[in-house]
């Protein structure tokens, strides 16, 4: 390990990936240390498509989410190993307001009926990212590191134990928050995904109204991942097969062609939520080290994550890297 850093990012998700890179962008020099690789993440496990969940404030949701919508589309653009800008449905059983996020997007329009799968008369139509993780992930890693990034893997009991590696410490957490920071606010929501066989959906399908649950189909290269839960406060990660059958119940009202889809997988992850993201600057007493929080970004890691490490990198920069 080198002897500096300008700063420590605590984190491997995509919320420590993205802040890392965006300040070697900036001219830092950057050690993420964290207890587990980013394939061992909960960002790993997500359906990964850019959509506001369970996040907020709104304000800076939509500013976060904006930035991060244009930084993926440019990503899908140049492409990016698992970046792929997605044709998307979401249905109503009512005629739909305009979402308040519609204009991060570019906008959204009214799907045509032919659009729309039977016993659904409303829907509206626009284009989001979606990041594929097991690819994604591995090469934003590639990218920290070939900028000459560290990676430290262990565990970290106190924000103390980091406070001489570095001027600049960036939390990145996630649910650890709530041990390192005595954060009670930080809680986990409980998503529940089911990975299947692609028959051939090019389109993500998502009613979040469902009579049966919240459902979405997110297709991908090679399989489709299919959801999910919204488990507030619920620890429990372990599968369970009856909610599993639940989900792909209700996804087949979506997607009709899902009941020649094959079942690959039943996967669960812990979101680390709050009732607002944590982005700020935090001037503890007695310290010299700038300490930065980033996490409790619920269901919307992805959406945010862009958006949210620029907001880092500018509060990291007011003094500059030494």
């Amino acid at each position: 390990m080198a002897d500096h850093a300008d700063a420590v990012v605590l984190g491997a998700g995509i919320s420590g990936l993205a802040s890392a890179l965006t300040l070697q962008e900036h001219g830092w020099r950057v050690r993420i240390v964290a207890d587990r690789p980013p394939i061992a993440s909960t960002s790993y496990l997500a359906a990964a498509v850019w959509f506001p969940t369970r996040a907020g404030p709104r304000d800076r949701v939509l500013d976060w989410g904006t930035h991060t919508y244009a930084e993926l589309a440019a990503q899908a653009s140049a492409g990016v190993p698992g970046i792929v800008m997605r044709e998307s449905l979401m249905l109503y059983r009512e005629p739909p307001p305009e979402p308040w996020w519609a204009g991060a997007v570019g906008g959204v329009r009214a799907a045509e009926p032919s659009e729309l799968p039977p016993g659904y008369h409303h829907g509206l139509r626009f284009v989001v990212p979606l990041a594929e993780m097991p690819s994604y992930l591995p090469w934003l890693l590639e990218r920290f590191e070939a900028a000459g990034g560290e990676l430290d893997f262990r565990r970290v009991s106190s924000l103390d134990e980091l406070a001489a590696e570095a001027p600049v410490l960036v939390n990145c957490a996630g649910l650890g928050a709530r041990d390192l920071l005595g954060d009670t606010s930080v809680v986990p929501v409980r998503g529940q995904i089911v990975r299947v066989s692609n028959p051939g959906l090019r389109m993500s399908v998502r009613d979040e109204e469902h009579p049966g649950g919240r459902a979405y189909v997110h297709p991908r290269e090679h399989d489709c991942i299919l959801g999910g839960t919204l488990d507030e406060g619920v620890w429990d990660d372990q599968v369970d097969l009856a909610t599993g059958e639940a989900i792909l119940a209700r996804c087949r009202d979506l997607a009709p062609e899902l009941a020649r889809a094959t079942v690959l997988d039943h996967i669960v992850g812990l979101r680390p939520a709050r009732p607002e993201v944590r982005l700020e600057r935090d001037d503890r007493p007695g310290s010299t080290q700038r300490l930065i929080h980033n996490y409790g970004h619920g269901g919307s890691g992805i959406t945010l994550s862009w958006g949210c490490a620029r907001d880092v990198a500018a509060l990291a920069t007011e003094s500059g890297p030494s």
